[in-house]
Parts: structure tokens; C-alpha cells; sequence
């Protein structure tokens, strides 16, 4: 039990950092669309996404109303999310054996 803990923390450190910077990215994106500046490619978002920034992509999504009404995007979002959240619990099993 110690050891799930100990390898856990880092884990869950990672994840907190890869969201916050997740939101943070979403929201300057948002904020050079409106001003029609330099964007983030989707592909970059999408990569944020793969990486482990889920939730700060979903909240980003919130708050921001930004990419909510990009069906393509919507779409491979939810491809990728799925995707990241397989491969998150394929970790946490290998760490819990």
C-alpha cells in the first residue's frame, strides 16, 4: 500500500501541472482569437489533451466558450480524451499489481 502511494503522488503532481497549464494555454488561445493574434494549433490543444491536461481542456471549454461549437474538434477531443483516460488506468493498473 505505501508503495501505490509513494509512486501515486508524483503521478497526481504531474497531472495538477499538465491541467493547470492545459487551462492557462486554453484561455490565451481564447484570448488571441478575440484579438485575431498568433493562435494554438488544434493539434498542440489536442497534444495538451493526450498528455494528461482532460479536465483543464474541459474547464478551459467552460469558461472560456472556446472550441465548444468546432464539431470536428469537439469530436477528436473526445477521441483523444478517451484515449488519454484508456491509457491512465493501464498506468494505475500497472502501479496497483
Amino acid at each position: 500500500m505505501n508503495k501505490i502511494i509513494y509512486l501515486m503522488e508524483p503521478i497526481l503532481l504531474y497531472l495538477l501541472i499538465i491541467n493547470l497549464i492545459t487551462l492557462f494555454v486554453w484561455g490565451y488561445d481564447k484570448k488571441m482569437a478575440r484579438k485575431n493574434g498568433n493562435r494554438i494549433s488544434e493539434i498542440r490543444l489536442l497534444w495538451l489533451i493526450f498528455l494528461g491536461g482532460l479536465f483543464g481542456g474541459i474547464i478551459g471549454m467552460l469558461i472560456f466558450r472556446h472550441k465548444i461549437s468546432k464539431r470536428p474538434f469537439l469530436l477528436k477531443f473526445f477521441v483523444v480524451g478517451i484515449l488519454q483516460l484508456i491509457i491512465l488506468r493501464f498506468i494505475l493498473r500497472i502501479l496497483w499489481n
